[in-house]
C-alpha cells in the first residue's frame, strides 16, 4: 500500500469539562457508591499515563507508590470495571488476556496488535472512517463509532523471527 506523503495517523485530542477524578466521582455518587481512597488513587494512577495495560501491571505499579501500596486486588478489578461503566477505559480482549485504554477524552481511533510480543500501536485514519460511513450508509445503518483491531507481528518481532530460521537452516 503506498501512502500519501502528509498522511498522519496519530491521535488528535479531544476536549473535556470534568478531570477523569471527577468524571469517576460524578459516576459513583449518580450510583449510590462511595468516593474511597484507593478507588481515587487508581483512577489518578491510571489517568497520568497513556500505555496500555492490565490489571496486574497496574497491581504491580501501584503497590510501588506509597498511596498505592495498600491497593487490593479486588478492589483494582473493581474498580477498573467501574471505570470501564463509566467511560474512563476501554477494555479489549486480546490472546485471552484484558488490556485497557483510556477512553475518556480521547478520539476514535484503531490498533496494530503484534501477537509475537503483545505490543498495540494506536492510530486514527479519516480513511478508514469515510469507509466505516459509506458502508453503513449502504445498509442505512447510522454508525456511533468502531473498533478495529489489526493482528500481525511488528518488524522486530519478524526480524527475530527470519533470523532464527536463517539460523535453523545453517
Amino acid at each position: 500500500m503506498t501512502m500519501a506523503v502528509g498522511t498522519d495517523f496519530s491521535l488528535g485530542t479531544v476536549q473535556v469539562s470534568l478531570s477523569p477524578r471527577e468524571r469517576f466521582a460524578e459516576f459513583l455518587q449518580a450510583r449510590g457508591k462511595r468516593v474511597t481512597r484507593q478507588r481515587q488513587t487508581i483512577v489518578d494512577h491510571v489517568s497520568s499515563r497513556h500505555e496500555h495495560f492490565d490489571a496486574e501491571q497496574l497491581l504491580e505499579e501501584l503497590r510501588r507508590t506509597p498511596a498505592g501500596s495498600r491497593a487490593s486486588r479486588p478492589t483494582v478489578y473493581r474498580t477498573l470495571a467501574e471505570m470501564v461503566e463509566a467511560g474512563l477505559l476501554r477494555k479489549m480482549v486480546l490472546d485471552g488476556r484484558a488490556v485497557y485504554e483510556h477512553d475518556y477524552g480521547y478520539p476514535q481511533h484503531d490498533h496494530l496488535y503484534c501477537t509475537g510480543c503483545q505490543k498495540l500501536i494506536e492510530f486514527s485514519s479519516d480513511e478508514l472512517v469515510r469507509i466505516r460511513d459509506a458502508v453503513a450508509a449502504q445498509h442505512r445503518f447510522r454508525a456511533r463509532g468502531h473498533r478495529l483491531i489489526v493482528m500481525g507481528l511488528c518488524i522486530d518481532c519478524r526480524s527475530a523471527r527470519s533470523t532464527s530460521r536463517h539460523q535453523d537452516r545453517v
